[in-house]
């Protein structure tokens, strides 16, 4: 089964040409309002990471997530969607998972290839009485909303939790890292650092959970899985709160002025988060086609022909945006 995914910007360049700088690429969810990288020593680049650098980020990141449980500092989420599935799979009798769809579709690569058996379900309820439950709070593509006693509950309904909360960073109250305790020993939540401060090339992310599960995801990463340029820049960002509370309001101001685009075209918006929009249009891929003659390349879904998800512009995208928009909505 093929999985698809947005960032997929050589495949525009392969089919509608062009140079990878004169593109706009709204195919992922990545903030294009990047935090400033900030001088780095030069051990940072010269020396192995250490263990201080190591506990600094994680210091940092248990205090912006709210967090008591133990922390491990990844290449990125995705380091830690690859490893679960192994992880978990030596802990249940049957390797039975239940996924929300649609969904972040590399949950359901991941779990495929350590051979779970999947089921999908529409909503919290369906996924009841699995051996592995997995969320994706907020959801990707459509945004929907799990709120932390609702998850709670369904935690103490199966044997294990994963809660991909990669797009909750201008959600802080929707997180569920600051209710765990001692006593949720079967979930683990997962963070993404790229996709908000907008530096997904630095491949840096978190998983949080019980020290047993930290500690075996440790083992499985092995050393130095972080490199040291990113432990600094990652530290020196999650302790920036300013940035962050600044970011928030700029990021939902920017998602409402894409909604009215879209609105003065006729599209019916699905939902989304701050950092990326999901629209009902009448033909997505050829809504897709246009844009990206304009050079901006958007996300469309096998599943639904009607659905296109946009990241938010740059500041000046915008422009271009609101023209592609209106030639696509006089197509």
């Amino acid at each position: 089964m093929a999985f698809e995914h947005g960032g997929d910007l050589d495949r525009a360049i392969a089919k509608f040409g062009g140079e990878r700088a004169d593109w706009i690429d709204l195919s992922t969810g990545i903030n294009p309002h990047s935090y400033e990288i900030p001088h780095l020593a030069d051990d940072a680049w010269t020396a192995l990471p250490d263990s201080s650098m190591n506990e600094g980020l994680i210091g940092a990141a248990k205090h912006i997530y709210q967090s008591q449980s133990a922390c491990l500092a990844l290449a990125g989420a995705q380091q830690a969607i690859q490893y679960y599935p192994t992880l978990f799979a030596s802990k249940v009798k049957e390797k039975k998972a239940a996924l929300i769809h649609p969904s972040y579709n590399e949950h359901e690569a991941q779990l495929q290839r350590e051979g779970w058996q999947i089921k999908t379900g529409a909503s919290l309820a369906e996924l009841e009485g699995a051996e592995l439950a997995v969320i994706v709070n907020p959801n990707n593509p459509d945004g929907t909303f799990y709120t932390p006693d609702s998850l709670l509950k369904l935690a103490h309904s199966v044997r294990f939790l994963v809660v991909d909360e990669s797009f909750c960073d201008p959600y802080p109250d929707l997180s569920l890292c600051p209710h765990i305790t001692d006593k949720h020993d079967n979930i683990l939540i997962l963070r993404s650092f790229g996709k908000f401060y907008g530096l997904a090339g630095m491949r840096l992310g978190f998983a949080l959970g019980s020290e047993a599960t930290i500690d075996k995801l440790a083992e499985m990463a092995g050393r130095w899985p972080v490199s040291g340029p990113a432990l600094s820049i990652g530290k020196t960002a999650l302790q920036d709160k300013k940035w962050a509370d600044s970011m928030m309001a700029k990021l939902h101001h920017d998602a409402d002025r894409l909604d009215n685009l879209a609105s003065r075209i006729g599209w019916q918006l699905v939902g989304g988060t701050n950092l990326f929009r999901l629209y009902d249009c009448p033909d997505a891929a050829a809504a897709q086609d246009i844009l990206a003659h304009h050079k901006i390349w958007s996300r469309i879904f096998s599943y639904n022909s009607r659905w296109l998800r946009l990241g938010l512009p740059p500041e000046n995208g915008w422009q271009r945006l609101s023209q592609a928009l209106s030639a696509a909505s006089s197509s």
